[in-house]
């Protein structure tokens, strides 16, 4: 009798479900033949001769199609006096299988004679791969061990079974089990939106678009007394460069000193980006009506400033490496604050070439002192007219080329980060599955190995 005529084992879930299942439909059976022989049937809950009745039944339906010309030459062979072995190209043939009196397939092995163990550990039941029964007596033991524990699981399907491949029998379970994935899952990040306009505005002098916001406070001694200073970040929002100002208080009139101080250096710009901090919204209208435009981010929103937030991290990395343990003096932490924007300023933003000096990385300093540390080298002075005119064209050309480098190279970073990003988040949970794939790759040829 095939599964198809009594029972779909794919219809199921679990194997004490299908176990029940076809231990009652054998039993209906054979509740039948007894009323046609006029015996008494059976009712009542299931005995252990019916469970294990409707247990090898399951088990030879899963061989009979998993191997379905081995299990005919084993039955012939059985049946006859001649004995047929199985071809070289039989899945079974290294196996040296056998039937029991139940006609279940079992596979030889050397220990048969021990009597400590048991008939099943000695002569294990062969099961074939990716089959439901298969499956569903994996997901079991899986279950049964609270889906941790995995070569614990290993371990007890072996005890009794000899399944090929185990364990990715066992990574395919896994997988397509739903606590494991709840467990496992991990957030998928949304797609990054595109860069503002104020982040691409090529072809302007630096700090034409800014963005500002506060960093400390910081202990200074003012003769005998101690008092906080805090700094002012203001940060270009095109090509990264940071200016530093050192202020007396939280207060609207120390932030319009000093942005104030930092216009008379560095120019007035077109638009202000900041935080709604309590002295940049006192401040926003005087700057909006003399000055420039402000926009300021959303209430509780500290991410939407991360252009200068990133930086002033990298500030306070730089503060703490070179801070004296003593407190400093207004004049003192002035100086290092001036030394850390260069620091800052002096980094790359580009690749660095290792084996190509010819163009070294893009830094901030290269828009705002000519090179990364800002030394020229030293030319006699010509002031005549072609002479003056040909630097002009020479350095509009050289600004050009700072200029399509950087968009080059910032069009490359932002290709190479979405790649990297849709690699490492891909379905959630890329590095997981890479080595989950790694480690299952290793498993299987130590199961080849072994077999």
């Amino acid at each position: 009798m095939s599964s198809s005529s009594l029972i779909q084992v794919d219809n199921f879930s679990s194997w004490k479900h299908v176990h029940n299942t076809v231990a009652f439909v054998l039993r209906y059976v054979s509740n039948l033949r007894k009323k046609a022989k006029q015996q008494q049937v059976n009712l009542g809950p299931l005995p252990m001769t019916e469970l294990g009745e409707a247990e090898t039944y399951l088990f030879r339906t899963a061989q009979r199609e998993g191997f379905p010309d081995d299990i005919a030459t084993l039955e012939q062979s059985r049946s006859t006096t001649s004995v047929k072995s199985l071809p070289k190209t039989s899945l079974l043939y290294k196996l040296d299988p056998w039937l029991d009196e139940r006609g279940v397939t079992r596979m030889r092995s050397r220990i048969g004679a021990c009597q400590f163990i048991s008939d099943d550990t000695t002569h294990p039941i062969i099961l074939p791969r990716k089959h439901p029964v298969t499956t569903l007596i994996i997901r079991y033991y899986h279950h049964k061990y609270h889906h941790c524990n995995h070569e614990t699981v290993v371990n007890e399907l072996r005890r009794r079974f000899h399944i090929s491949r185990i364990r990715v029998e066992l990574a395919s379970v896994r997988r397509n089990c739903q606590k494991c994935k709840n467990e496992t899952a991990v957030p998928r990040p949304p797609i990054m939106a595109d860069l503002p306009a104020v982040r691409l505005g090529a072809f302007a002098r630096p700090f034409t678009y800014i963005g500002v916001d506060y960093f400390g406070p910081m202990e200074v001694v003012v003769g005998r007394r101690t008092e906080k200073r805090w700094g002012m970040l203001i940060t270009c929002l095109t090509v990264r460069a940071i200016h530093i100002e050192l202020v007396c208080s939280l207060n609207t009139s120390s932030c319009i000193m000093g942005l104030r101080n930092f216009i008379s250096r560095r120019g007035t710009p077109r638009k202000i980006y900041s935080d709604r901090g309590t002295n940049f919204i006192g401040a926003s209208r005087e700057l909006e009506e003399a000055m420039a435009t402000v926009n300021q981010t959303t209430l509780m929103t500290p991410h939407m400033g991360g252009c200068w937030e990133r930086l002033i991290r990298t500030v306070k990395t730089n503060l703490m490496a070179i801070r004296p343990a003593s407190k400093l003096t207004d004049e003192v932490l002035r100086n290092t604050l001036i030394e850390v924007e260069n620091v800052v300023n002096s980094r790359p933003l580009t690749h660095v070439p290792i084996d190509d000096d010819s163009a070294p990385a893009l830094t901030p300093n290269h828009f705002l002192l000519g090179s990364s540390n800002g030394s020229k080298p030293l030319t006699t002075f010509d002031d005549s007219g072609s002479t003056m005119k040909q630097n002009y064209l020479t350095s509009q050309v050289l600004a050009n080329q700072f200029w399509k480098r950087w968009l080059s190279n910032e069009e490359h970073g932002q290709r190479q980060s979405q790649i990297n990003d849709d690699y490492n988040d891909d379905d959630g949970n890329g590095a997981q599955r890479r080595k989950r794939k790694e480690a299952n790759k290793g498993q299987d040829q130590d199961e080849e190995g072994a077999g």
